[in-house]
């Protein structure tokens, strides 16, 4: 039986054939596999939906699922999207008055659809959004908006805005990207929403070389109405993406310039410390900061005439609220280390996802508790070792848990012991891609710098953000550090530092010295490459002291850890080496 929630228009048999692998054909109608079930309902800010123009930083309970009716490469929610069928056991059935009720308890003035597309969970979704609207809640949702016009039709009544996710203008793009056969259905649903008076906003990636994508989605975008904002979400390779399809944030930067001749209101995500995530206009002076992969964060707002925010497309008539909550992509982050330190492990691919879904119905809380282990004040790197213990002891991969764990504190220990030596402590800056764009000290990246015996200038920040805040350039030139990390995620070239440095005459000792550095991808966060990432700094630090052969540790590592061949061989052997 065909199924005509989404354009794909897949021809379903009992429990085959949908591409979403989400529903399935009983009594010749087309029903969802799991009903009512929700993976997560919590608050977020409405701007890491992402949302800007719609009811300011006030919360929402955002709800989501699993799956996905597109296959994109790179995809930030991958993770709970791809391969679902173990995770489903995670799914829990509530009921759409429950919902209701929780997001009123937690003071929430609508509910969100995010994180994974609501095509795919459509009927439940349509449930929740009817209670919720006659309970006098907001409702709305993120979506690729692949929907079939009878689809949307019928969830119209319910929605008042959508955050649509385009990733590209062209046919091509989206056979490509998306594995789907036109780009068509998209455009005919936002001029659908638009004439029913549903707030949308529009998000689009930036990948190198594909400027003329944006560019004539602004350009479609704005026939309909300049005042429609465009999110360019500039693209972070994930998963198997190629690191190279990644825009500068300077280039990124130059290309919202380019899309403002045909919209109002354009805004850069994925980019700390931008200027483009603020709105100007008659009424109303809001100033953001970045918050994490697709998010942004209110910092304050101004406010001229408040009767007349509306205007401009910014609706602020809703009383905000002046204290943030907190972003919904911190659970997929989560759970993509531990798959990750899962593979290091050993795990193989048809095993992992199960042995995660036996983690979490352990504990639901273990990817918080994960999560805190990284990026709290009290955690240290040696916890990390307990980490991996547990892990291994959990997967049945004690032996390969326990080897690692002995190879990284074997690099704790030697320099923790070189660390005594120190005699003037460096000064350290780590940023995440801009210049003033500090990450907070409670960041595992920062402790990587401390445990190699810097003072890091982070720690004079004088309130947090996520992952940390933009400060001043007067706050960099008094503290002037004597070296500088870049982060390797959500990052930017060394040249364009000292370019930002040089335009506005930033003269710290850091870069007097020439002593900038941009940390390789995935060496200060996530999974154990961190190690990597801790001798690297600490033969930037103090190379009189630390003395690490990189190329000979990282091909170690490699070989060792990634490629699991030495470890299989010493367990063959049944003894160990370090």
């Amino acid at each position: 039986m065909q199924c005509n929630i989404c354009e794909l228009r897949c021809n379903i048999i009992g429990e085959k054939g949908s591409r979403c692998n989400m529903y399935k054909c009983e009594n010749n109608k087309i029903i969802e596999k799991f009903p009512d079930s929700f993976l997560f309902s919590f608050p977020i800010n409405i701007e890491t939906h992402p949302m800007l123009h719609f009811y300011p930083n006030n919360k929402f309970l955002q709800v989501g699922t699993l799956g996905c009716n597109f296959k994109c490469k790179g995809c930030v929610s991958e993770v709970l999207t791809r391969n679902t069928l173990h995770l489903s056991k995670l799914l829990v059935k509530v009921e759409p008055e429950q919902l209701v009720k929780k997001a009123m308890d937690e003071g929430c003035i609508g509910i969100s659809f995010g994180i994974n597309d609501p095509i795919v969970s459509y009927f439940s979704f349509k449930k929740l959004a009817r209670v919720a609207k006659e309970s006098g809640l907001l409702v709305g949702f993120s979506s690729n908006l692949y929907f079939t016009e009878e689809a949307l039709n019928e969830l119209m009544p319910y929605i008042d805005f959508v955050n649509v996710g385009i990733k590209g203008f062209s046919d091509e793009i989206y056979r490509k990207i998306c594995r789907v056969p036109t780009a068509q259905p998209v455009f005919r649903n936002i001029k659908m929403l638009m004439k029913n008076r549903v707030h949308v906003e529009v998000s689009i990636p930036y990948v190198r070389g594909k400027e003329k994508e944006v560019l004539d989605v602004a350009k479609f975008i704005g026939d309909i109405s300049e005042n429609i904002p465009l999110q360019i979400m500039r693209f972070i390779p994930l998963g198997e993406a190629e690191l190279e399809l990644e825009p500068s944030i300077k280039e990124s930067e130059d290309l919202v310039d380019r899309v403002g001749q045909y919209l109002k209101f354009v805004y850069l995500f994925n980019s700390p410390g931008t200027r483009y995530l603020n709105t100007r206009t008659k009424n109303v002076e809001i100033n953001r900061e970045f918050y994490g992969p697709m998010g942004a964060h209110i910092v304050n707002i101004k406010i001229k005439e408040r009767e007349k925010c509306i205007a401009g497309n910014i609706n602020i008539r809703q009383e905000y609220e002046e204290d943030g909550f907190f972003g919904g992509y911190r659970i997929t982050r989560a759970i993509e280390m531990v798959l990750g330190l899962l593979n290091i492990l050993g795990v193989n691919e048809e095993s992992i996802k199960p042995l995660l879904y036996k983690i979490l119905r352990v504990d639901r809380d273990f990817m918080s508790k994960f999560h805190d282990s990284l990026d709290s004040e009290e955690s240290n790197l040696y916890d990390q070792i307990d980490i991996i213990k547990s892990l291994g002891r959990v997967s049945g991969k004690e032996f390969e848990a326990d080897f690692l764990a002995k190879y990284l504190e074997r690099i704790l220990n030697d320099i923790s012991e070189k660390r005594g030596r120190i005699k003037k402590k460096v000064k350290s800056y780590f940023v995440m891609g801009h210049p003033l764009f500090a990450i907070n000290n409670s960041r595992f990246e920062y402790k990587l710098t401390e445990f190699v015996g810097c003072e890091n200038i982070n720690k004079y920040l004088e309130r947090e953000g996520k992952p940390g805040i933009n400060v001043s350039i007067d706050f960099l030139k008094d503290k002037n550090p004597d070296i500088v990390f870049i982060s390797g995620f959500i990052s930017q070239p060394v040249q364009d530092f000292l370019e930002f440095c040089d335009k506005n005459n930033i003269k710290i000792n850091a870069v007097r010295q020439n002593r900038i550095y941009k940390m390789p991808v995935g060496w200060d966060f996530g999974t154990v490459k961190w190690i990597l990432g801790l001798m690297f700094i600490a033969n930037k630090s103090y190379p009189e002291i630390y003395k690490f052969d990189l190329d000979k540790e990282e091909i170690f590592f490699r070989k060792t850890f990634i490629k699991s061949d030495y470890i299989k061989e010493q367990k063959n052997r049944s003894f160990y080496l370090l």
